[in-house]
């Protein structure tokens, strides 16, 4: 074989810059969306022990933090609330005064041209924790015919597409749902429609597993479930075929983005599902995939920088249009700073 004349990919990676101009994957800070835990209260910004570097705010600390993200290029944020009071019923999530819609006001005010999503589920909200209506028997909805602990699907769906509206009309620009409850994208639409907020984006949390990741977000957002767990409405990690019906059914419904959560576990399924839809695809790097990198880096077996950058350059290699990460303002930072 004459090896001065073959092919030889090794001269495409001889430089940075060559190394740069050859790259098939890049990751634009437009691609990235930053979520924020809001509370209730003033000057408050309490580090989440088990996420370094993110806090639960307040709404005059959430703009600080914001304006620090808009001023490096991020576009789009995701809201979840932990309000002041919870109840059964999750009631903050559905007033016009929760904590949400008044961060929604507040940021809208001072970014006029930022995209706020805000995330719809229950679990914020509910003093048990779980993501809707629970079937006990002095519950007005009651159903004697359904175990007790049962999550009730269709009162739960009604309900998020009265907190669709509120959020929507307080200034939303995109709404979550990320209960994994049937029909819900159909009844928010409707919901949506019928109170003249047509214009008003889906973006459904169409694929999410009952995933061990989630553990710091529960500390986050103070909602682990009281009794149980969420595996009743959430999908099993052992099952693909059924995030494909899952991505159809949503769409179907009138889902205009749908994503897959977890991500960087399930890059499988965010391929297949890129494959299989039309509509943009989200993929979201969630808290324990996120702690993972920076516990590993705090003990010095792996760089943060490049972990965090291979992990996220992989989400959007299976296929993710955008990505939602707890690392959005640190990449924002390196991308400005130039990646090799």
């Amino acid at each position: 074989m004459r090896y001065d004349i073959v092919q030889r990919p090794r001269r495409l990676r001889y430089s940075a810059a060559l190394r740069a101009l050859t790259n098939e994957t890049h990751i634009r800070v437009d691609d990235l969306v930053a979520p924020f835990f809001v509370r209730d209260g003033t000057g408050i910004r309490n580090p989440i022990t088990s996420m370094p570097g993110q806090h639960q705010l307040s709404i005059d600390t959430l703009l600080e933090e914001v304006a620090v993200h808009v001023n490096l290029g991020i576009k789009a944020v995701l809201l979840f609330g932990i309000p002041l009071h919870k109840d059964a019923t999750g009631s903050d999530n559905y007033d016009h005064n929760g904590i949400i819609p008044r961060a929604i006001r507040s940021l809208k005010a001072q970014f006029p041209e930022l995209l706020v999503i805000s995330d719809l589920c229950f679990c914020e909200y509910t003093d048990h924790g779980h993501c809707g209506i629970i079937n006990t028997p002095d519950q007005p909805a009651y159903q004697p015919n359904l175990p007790i602990g049962y999550l009730l699907n269709d009162v739960t769906v009604e309900l998020l597409a009265k907190a669709a509206v509120v959020h929507a009309q307080a200034g939303a620009d995109i709404i979550a749902p990320s209960g994994m409850l049937d029909g819900m994208v159909e009844v928010i639409r409707l919901g949506l429609d019928n109170a003249g907020l047509s214009h008003i984006s889906i973006m459904s949390y169409a694929v999410k597993y009952a995933s061990a990741f989630y553990g710091p977000f529960r500390e986050a957002a103070e909602s682990p479930p009281a009794f149980g767990n969420r595996h009743q409405y959430q999908m099993q990690p052992t099952n693909r075929r059924e995030a494909l019906r899952e991505a159809a059914l949503d769409i179907a419904e009138g889902a205009d983005m749908i994503m897959v959560k977890p991500a960087a576990t399930y890059l499988d399924i965010i391929s297949a599902v890129r494959a299989t839809v039309e509509v943009p695809v989200a993929a979201y790097h969630v808290s324990g995939e996120y702690a993972m990198i920076h516990a590993a880096a705090e003990r010095g077996w792996l760089d943060l920088r490049a972990s965090a950058m291979e992990s996220l350059i992989a989400i959007k290699r299976a296929g993710a249009d955008i990505i939602i990460t707890y690392f959005a303002k640190d990449v924002a930072q390196w991308l400005r700073e130039g990646n090799d």
